[in-house]
């Protein structure tokens, strides 16, 4: 990673929150959540609001990444989500690097609505071998099959 041009980003954006990103929307995908997600609020969902500043974190820190060898993963988040975010509204989200270290990175992030700041907080991304990612996903997919097989071997012989 090229820290020196790391230390160096910012980002200020806008985002027009669309309606497949409320709570209710969100989660009535959900099967743990689909019989009582109607009862949620209809504004935008906390998750919606970080997978929006993370994407812009991530877009912000690629050019600085060599992504034919390392790739970048959200690793933690932390925030404060203070206030309801309605369908429509103007986001305007910014963020900056916070903490850099050789392989980690911190932004402080947030989320303006067009009345008050309605999300702050942190999101760290590592930079991550693509080597490495691939074993730990070629372990879990096997542990998977083998899982697969073991219920189907059970199946039959019931």
């Amino acid at each position: 990673m090229n820290t020196e041009r790391a230390s160096q980003v910012f980002f200020e954006a806008r985002y027009a929150v669309p309606p497949e990103q409320t709570a209710r929307h969100v989660f009535h995908a959900m099967p743990s959540a689909h019989r009582w997600a109607g009862t949620l609020v209809d504004a935008m969902a906390t998750t919606s609001v970080l997978a929006v500043l993370e994407s812009a974190c991530l877009r912000e820190l690629a050019p600085c990444v060599d992504t034919s060898r390392d790739a970048l993963v959200g690793v933690a988040m932390e925030c404060r989500h203070r206030g309801a975010i309605p369908v429509g509204a103007a986001l305007r989200i910014t963020g900056w690097v916070e903490r850099l270290g050789e392989r980690e990175v911190t932004f402080r992030v947030q989320a303006h609505d067009e009345h008050e700041e309605v999300l702050e907080g942190s999101i760290r991304i590592a930079v991550v071998a693509h080597e490495r990612i691939a074993r730990i996903l070629d372990r879990k997919r096997g542990a998977i099959a083998r899982r697969a097989l073991m219920e189907q071997a059970c199946e039959d012989a019931a």
